[in-house]
């Protein structure tokens, strides 16, 4: 571990091997965060959560491994009534300005860049992509590989594969690029297009959509993340 000049590290605060903290970085405790990591230059972590309710109790905040926090990042710990901690997985690329606040499940391999900001209990599923200055109302979600334009402001739930744009956000198709940079094969970039389709644009429910996929998810496990967002979402998706 190396930490840089006017760095504080709090009481109850620990780091892994290999993580290196830049100068003028402030990190507060309960905080546990892991190996390989690169923290750049005043970033706030482990932050009492700015919520009204917290009172002073000793929640937490996990960071895993290997990721890349650029400069000016506030992360909060969590909040009793949120589960008691907010959490960052691993091999997440975030940049400079960006905001996770309390009770946030972030997954790994997930970007976020300039200026993106979570609002508290939201969750962030792996790979996904937020553009710069994306904006997510508190208690949303977003699915593994979403991805969302510059400038996005998100108040409900954001399923797996899709983009999604504007204020409100809309949705615009699938993610194929990102998918075929995942690995994923043109057959199961295609059923989930079709999937996309039945959902999105044939004007039906949600409910009858979801009948309607279902075969899909039958033939391609790809689809099937997609399928369990959408029934278990409380917010309601993006449409």
């Amino acid at each position: 571990m190396e930490v840089g000049p006017y760095s504080i590290l709090g009481p109850d605060v620990e780091i892994g091997d290999g993580t290196w903290v830049g100068p003028h970085v402030v990190i507060e405790g309960p905080t546990r965060i892991g190996e390989g990591n690169r923290i750049f230059s005043f970033c706030s972590l482990g932050g009492p959560p700015q919520d009204k309710k917290y009172s002073g109790e000793a929640t937490r905040l996990e960071i895993g491994d290997r990721n890349t926090i650029r400069e000016y990042c506030t992360f909060n710990r969590g909040t009793e009534q949120g589960g008691g901690q907010t959490v960052l997985g691993s091999d997440n690329w975030i940049m400079a300005y960006v905001h996770i606040a309390h009770d946030c499940v972030v997954g790994s391999d997930v970007t976020m860049a300039n200026g993106a900001t979570l609002a508290g209990h939201v969750r962030l599923d792996d790979r996904a992509i937020l553009g710069a200055f994306t904006v997510v109302h508190q208690f949303c979600s977003i699915g593994r590989h979403a991805f969302t334009a510059m400038g996005t402001v998100i108040f409900k739930d954001v399923p797996p594969y899709v983009t999604a744009s504007g204020n409100s956000a809309q949705p615009h198709g699938i993610n194929s690029e990102g998918l075929r940079r995942a690995g994923f094969d043109a057959d199961a970039i295609r059923a989930l297009r079709q999937a996309y389709k039945l959902i999105y644009k044939k004007g039906l429910t949600v409910e009858h959509a979801l009948d309607e996929v279902e075969p899909l998810g039958e033939q391609y496990a790809e689809v099937v993340p997609l399928i369990e967002f959408v029934r278990a979402s409380e917010r309601g998706i993006v449409r």
